[in-house]
């Protein structure tokens, strides 16, 4: 049997995941997924990142599997025949995984100004390995491909329409990859085929987007042109007026520079608590002293965005048969599950708390890919995915191959 070993990287707005895999040809199609023979996970302050040097990282994080010492098969790195990177932004070009080339390249850059927390890492990663792994073959993995489906009333913004045709503005969406993943796997929990449902799948982490997936198929989705719409998250605003920034913009009280940087790292959970990480921010409102109040109005902020934007999604699909909770937050906080099902019983959505509470001893089995947590009293599924884009990134490079 041939087999492709494939390095993962997996670059966020704050963290670097690279992950190994030696992959048969038929992986291509496994639902389950495969766990990496290797992985490491580090994190950086998203103010560095433009100063990360990632040549001399990437070369001192890679040692151990050039090296073969940290891998069961002992792989060394003329044996990389694939690196797949995650890639936020294609724009309207790229609609699947792509082997990137010079003008792939060039492209990458070109969309930074779109998705500036990603692209330019992404491109100066891809730089570092053509000399560090000359031999091996880079594919992009698009997180806005799975949303070139998006029907043209929901993809096209309410301005003058010669800015679509002329500028390319029009709602791409993001988390793209984790989307059609978890829409899988929620699939096969239901034991149907994708392309005879309807599900909303919320991807919850330090982004946040939700995504109407029907037929097997992104019909709309929370985040748009760059990853800032849509939902409140860790650092970025979401959806605001768009005359606040006129405002600022007129009144010469900020920059754009400085605009851009207060939306994408200074907002959100953050620009309310002035804390980032959902965990720390339940715990503060727990402990009910000074803080714990904006820490009580970044949850319940967070919670309203998110309620509204389910039923958003629900108007955008004929029925609905599962909602899926995933990434981060989506996956470890059963108080965020808890509240944003609360009052969505008439979209018959039905929670079990206890099972909610307890995600490992659910009725489909400890090790189940998708466990349940909806009540049996509820007409529609609910599950809590954990996110595997390393996996389904692994998967679409090796297809590529």
């Amino acid at each position: 049997m041939t087999y492709s070993n494939i390095l993962v990287i997996n670059a966020g707005s704050s963290s670097e995941k690279i992950s190994f895999y030696k992959l048969a040809e038929n992986a291509r199609n496994q639902i389950a997924p495969q766990a990496p023979i290797w992985r490491t996970e580090a994190e950086f302050p998203s103010a560095s990142l433009d100063t990360v040097d990632w040549n001399n990282v990437l070369a001192k994080t890679l040692t151990p599997i050039i090296n073969g010492s940290q891998t069961k098969e002992g792989a060394i790195a003329s044996n990389i025949d694939i690196v797949g990177h995650r890639i936020v932004h294609g724009c309207s070009k790229y609609n699947k995984a792509t082997l990137i080339d010079e003008q792939v390249q060039k492209d990458i850059e070109k969309y930074i100004p779109l998705a500036p927390l990603h692209n330019k890492v992404s491109s100066a990663q891809i730089k570092a390995i053509e000399k560090i792994l000359p031999n091996a073959k880079q594919v992009a993995v698009f997180d806005t491909a799975f949303h070139r489906t998006l029907p043209e009333v929901v993809k096209t913004y309410s301005i003058p329409y010669e800015w679509f045709e002329e500028y390319d503005i029009q709602r791409f969406g993001f988390h793209g990859i984790n989307h059609e993943y978890c829409a899988k796997q929620a699939a096969h929990a239901l034991q149907k085929d994708i392309s005879t449902l309807s599900l909303i799948v919320c991807h919850l982490g330090s982004g946040c987007s939700l995504a109407a997936v029907h037929n097997g198929k992104s019909v709309n989705t929370t985040m748009g042109f760059t990853p800032m719409e849509g939902l409140m998250m860790s650092s970025r605003s979401g959806s605001i007026d768009p005359g606040i920034l006129i405002y600022l913009l007129q009144n010469k009280i900020m920059t754009v520079n400085e605009l851009e940087t207060n939306l994408n790292k200074n907002s959100g959970l953050k620009g309310i608590a002035k804390i980032s990480d959902m965990k720390k921010i339940i715990e503060q409102m727990q402990n009910k002293n000074e803080n714990s109040k904006m820490a009580q109005l970044a949850f319940d902020m967070f919670i309203d965005r998110l309620r509204s934007s389910i039923c958003a999604m629900r108007a955008s699909l004929p029925k609905l048969d599962a909602l899926v909770f995933t990434a981060g937050i989506g996956e470890n906080s059963f108080l965020v599950r808890e509240k944003a099902m609360s009052g969505l019983e008439f979209l018959d959505l039905k929670l079990d708390k206890e099972a909610n509470k307890n995600i490992n001893k659910n009725k489909n089995g400890e090790n189940s890919i998708a466990k349940e947590i909806s009540s049996p009293s509820s007409l529609t599924k609910i599950f809590v995915i954990n996110a595997q884009e390393d996996w389904a990134i692994a998967q679409q490079s090796l297809a590529i191959n």
